[in-house]
């Protein structure tokens, strides 16, 4: 992956489409018609289609497990903890301590949802007319507590077949949480610009194209791939790890494909346009030293957006090839679908 340092006119239709794919979420693209002429950027789209979604969530009813209680209670319930009413002579009251489970939607699927509207009602960047809906669908979670936000929360989050339908609502979740700058010092909140978050927008780029192959490349497996140094010395575990953004492979072909989310492709040189060196570097790297097997065309790519001058390059070095690529995000979806096709035909 790479850097970038002002490509953030992407439409933000796309940047939904792309978000859909990075998350393994395609059936959700239709979402993308909530959208306004309008609309101000990508986390006003996603607090607009959050709340289609609350609302179905509520009309459905909330997702609840099993919680553990325990208690001084005259009701003898669950497990009776003995040395704990021993303890605190709770028989002189006519009770003992119970250990207990009751089913309860105070979990944390909930209460991440709760905090994220909560979230969005401090800020001063969301309009407040949806502002106002988010704040009515907020008072459906009133028997909900709320939780300090921490972004390690959404990782405890545990799916299954019962409460799939929560994984796509807590992704977004997420991304609006982790979309907002918090200042500690004080108590506003404010969107940070994810378009032009250059490691943001890097990590989506590359997660985007790996799942598009995924998807829509079935003939090829699409995996990370660890390359392993051919090297000898004394120590091998000082040299770097050599890990591929994106490997696709069938019977007849391998494809290392490199992402770099820069604002220029090219670099200039005593006058004129050159290829980033690094890159290249980086790539050949990969080539020359990942397992060679004779019966595969391999092949090499950089991918980047388009920012100028659409690329096509194809050179052969030291026997391997290699290709520098670019899609233009701002072109209508079927066209960067197709683009993407392309490149690995």
């Amino acid at each position: 992956m790479g850097s970038l340092t002002g490509l953030h006119n992407i439409p933000i239709k796309n940047l939904y489409y792309m978000l859909c794919y990075a998350w393994g979420h395609l059936g959700e693209k239709e979402f993308v018609n909530i959208a306004r002429e309008d609309e101000k950027d990508i986390k006003h789209l996603l607090t607009r289609i959050l709340l289609v979604k609350l609302r179905s969530l509520i009309k459905r009813g909330f997702y609840r497990e099993y919680i553990g209680f325990q208690e001084e209670t005259s009701t003898l319930r669950g497990k009776v903890l003995f040395q704990e009413s021993i303890h605190t002579f709770s028989f002189k009251r006519a009770k003992m301590h119970c250990e207990y489970e009751e089913m309860s939607h105070n979990i944390l699927h909930n209460q991440l949802i709760k905090s994220t509207l909560h979230f969005l009602l401090q800020s001063s960047e969301l309009d407040n007319t949806l502002k106002d809906e988010v704040l009515q669908v907020y008072h459906h979670f009133g028997d909900i507590s709320s939780i300090k936000m921490h972004h390690s929360l959404f990782t405890k989050v545990k799916f299954h077949r019962s409460n799939q339908y929560y994984r796509f609502v807590l992704d977004i979740c997420r991304f609006l949480y982790e979309s907002l700058l918090i200042n500690e010092e004080s108590t506003d909140e404010k969107f940070a610009d994810f378009e032009r978050n250059p490691k943001a927008m890097a990590r989506l780029f590359e997660d985007f194209v790996r799942n598009f192959y995924k998807k829509e490349t079935r003939q090829y497996k699409i995996y990370r791939e660890n390359i392993i140094w051919e090297a000898e010395g004394e120590d091998l575990s000082y040299l770097p790890i050599m890990q591929t953004d994106i490997s696709l492979e069938n019977k007849g072909r391998k494809i290392i494909i490199d992402t770099k989310y820069y604002q220029h492709s090219l670099t200039q040189y005593r006058g004129g346009p050159k290829l980033i060196s690094g890159n290249l570097y980086q790539l050949f790297s990969y080539l020359s030293n990942v397992k060679k097997d004779r019966e595969k065309e391999t092949l090499g790519i950089l991918l980047y957006p388009r920012t100028g001058q659409e690329l096509n390059l194809s050179y052969i070095v030291k026997g391997y090839k290699v290709q520098i690529c670019t899609v233009d995000l701002n072109r209508d979806w079927t066209i960067i679908h197709e683009r993407l096709v392309e490149i690995v035909s």
